[in-house]
């Protein structure tokens, strides 16, 4: 068997990623010092979402100096609720206005050859009411309601955008808010995993 230091040197392929590396960190540096640093409020867009309706604050899309976290609001009609959904990542959320809860189905899994994923049956319920912090496990299934008949809740959601860039963007989305008009269908599980309903 040949010792390791023997086949060091095989082949004879060449890159130039160190020297590709160099410039692309260069040119970054350059575009980040474009970026807005102030997001104005007529500036953050709308979007009629599958979880519900959205203001984007913070999103790579947004070119923000901000690299490692997307933030939204999060806006629950009187006695509405969100979607059902749920993101590898984990989630903060503050309660900016209004009163109400959580409900939380947590993840077990088990690996072997391939991931084998469940969900409780029955959530845990949260309460929360303005100025509240609420924090989402990784990988539980989540869901927003209002409690306030006569008023909206707005909440802030900060999720962790590093998991991107690490292979582990999954968001899958359970059941759909009920304010939701457009054509995504809901989605269990991707390709490979078990169950899978794709």
């Amino acid at each position: 068997m040949a010792d390791e230091k023997d086949i060091a040197r095989e082949g004879d392929r060449t890159a130039d990623i160190y020297a590709e590396w160099l410039g692309e960190s260069a040119e970054f540096r350059s575009d980040y010092r474009q970026r807005l640093t102030v997001v104005k409020a007529k500036d953050m867009p709308f979007e009629s979402s599958p979880d519900g309706l959205l203001k984007h604050m913070v999103h790579e899309k947004l070119n923000t100096t901000e690299c490692c976290l997307d933030i939204y609001m999060q806006f629950l009609e009187p006695g509405g609720r969100s979607g059902r959904s749920r993101k590898l990542a984990e989630q903060i959320v503050y309660v900016a206005e209004g009163s109400g809860y959580d409900l939380h189905w947590d993840v077990r899994f088990e690996v072997d050859v391939e991931f084998e994923w469940s969900w409780a049956e029955e959530p845990r319920k949260f309460e929360w009411t303005r100025g509240d912090f609420v924090f989402i496990p990784a990988y539980c299934i989540k869901q927003h309601v209002n409690t306030d008949p006569d008023n909206g809740a707005r909440l802030i959601v900060m999720t962790n955008r590093i998991f991107k860039a690490m292979g582990l963007d999954w968001v899958e989305q359970v059941e759909n808010a009920e304010s939701y008009t457009g054509g995504l269908p809901t989605e269990l599980a991707g390709p490979g995993w078990s169950p899978d309903t794709r």
